[in-house]
């Protein structure tokens, strides 16, 4: 009895086997073919980074995270000189970093000029190195572009804003190259979402 079942079961487990290697071969080429069909699904996926910086990036992130077509939002740390900068290094406001928040976004669903609106509409960028209560280089209002297209969008956005005649001081916001972005501390990300509030500043 003993002899038979251990033969019962080792055929069961050739079974299995080959039935493993025959499912692998059958959806092998299935896998590859629908690869090959979402080409152009795949294309419209690939996603384009943006960075603002625009006082507390706890709201900042929260608005950005609002938007359809915006897939990844981190807060972090950029535009100053100290490697690996950490909130407590930039609270120093010696650092010359800017509390930014980095957006990963979909081309396809929402355009760099799209973000810039948001960007504007969510921030006071004539007030010099202040948000709100918020003060110190580091609430700066700036954008670090990507690509030499991201620059002459943003720079056109200003000039529109500046002759739009909306505030009654100049725009200060910077423009600038994107440089090292120092990603935040994990409490910092999605600080807002994650404690169900809306502001972390009044205008």
């Amino acid at each position: 009895m003993t002899r038979n079942y251990t033969l019962f079961s080792v055929a069961l487990f050739a079974l299995a086997a080959s039935g493993c290697q025959q499912n692998i071969a059958a959806e092998t080429p299935k896998s590859e073919a629908k690869v090959s069909s979402q080409g152009n699904e795949e294309k419209s996926m690939k996603t384009e980074t943006a960075t603002f910086a625009a006082g507390c990036f706890w709201g900042v992130e929260a608005n950005f995270r609002q938007i359809k077509g915006v897939k990844s939002t981190a807060v972090g740390y950029t535009g100053g000189h100290k490697d690996r900068a950490t909130y407590q290094d930039v609270c120093t406001d010696t650092t010359g970093h800017a509390e930014a928040v980095q957006v990963e976004y979909d081309p396809t669903q929402v355009t760099f000029q799209q973000l810039l609106e948001v960007f504007w509409k969510n921030h006071d960028p004539t007030t010099m190195n202040r948000q709100g209560p918020d003060h110190g280089t580091q609430y700066r209002s700036a954008i670090f572009y990507h690509s030499p297209e991201q620059k002459a969008a943003a720079e056109a956005s200003k000039k529109e804003l500046e002759k739009s005649n909306k505030f009654s001081r100049p725009v200060v916001t910077e423009i600038v190259p994107a440089v090292a972005f120092w990603k935040a501390e994990d409490y910092h990300q999605q600080y807002l979402e994650k404690r169900g509030l809306s502001s972390c500043h009044t205008q």
